[in-house]
């Protein structure tokens, strides 16, 4: 039995990444989330302005999305905050393996962590919501219900992380799992 979910399992990862390989993009213009292109932001403070992309340099793409309470949040309302910005799914092992880490971090940092669920690809809403609470997490999550934003953000493994400093600038990307040190050493290198 163990075989056939394990088997289950890597083929169901093996497809989604085959699927998202040859689907089209989704440009921010075609897209049913509300995105922003504002460049006022300076660059890391150098006077320069930043253009809106996923690169490291590059303002973040705004986005707004409901959270596990309902409420919707934006990523410009982080705005002079250092932001962690996290896509993930219940059913990847490493993204369930650095959920405590996110969570010290959050708990330890003077920082905002924002989880986006891939919640098209999970079996149900309610079992991101025990994921949370087995999980203990107490920082915002947020519903990527139709996988627009993690499309805009070129999502590919889960989990990435976006680490945005407190002028909306992307300093630092990674392509599965942080360990708690990462986070720390990614966080203090932003303004």
């Amino acid at each position: 039995m163990k075989k056939i979910v394990i088997f289950l399992i890597l083929a169901a990862m093996f497809g989604w990444a085959v699927y998202d390989f040859v689907s089209p993009e989704v440009s921010p213009d075609e897209s049913e989330f509300h995105a922003t292109d504002q460049t006022e932001t300076e660059d890391a403070g150098k006077g320069t302005e930043a253009q809106t992309g996923l690169d490291i340099g590059n303002k973040a793409p705004d986005f707004t999305l409901k959270g596990l309470n309902g409420k919707e949040m934006k990523l410009s309302d982080f705005r002079g905050q250092r932001v962690m910005l996290n896509f993930w799914a219940t059913w990847s092992p490493p993204c369930r393996a650095e959920m405590p880490d996110m969570e010290e971090f959050y708990q330890n940092k003077d920082v905002s962590v924002l989880a986006v669920n891939l919640t098209e690809t999970e079996s149900s809403g309610q079992g991101v919501e025990e994921f949370v609470e087995e999980y203990g997490l107490s920082f915002p999550v947020l519903m990527d219900e139709k996988t627009v934003v993690a499309d805009t953000y070129a999502i590919q493994p889960v989990p990435t992380t976006y680490m945005i400093d407190s002028n909306g600038v992307i300093q630092h990307k990674a392509f599965g799992a942080m360990n708690y040190d990462m986070m720390v050493q990614e966080f203090e290198k932003m303004e």
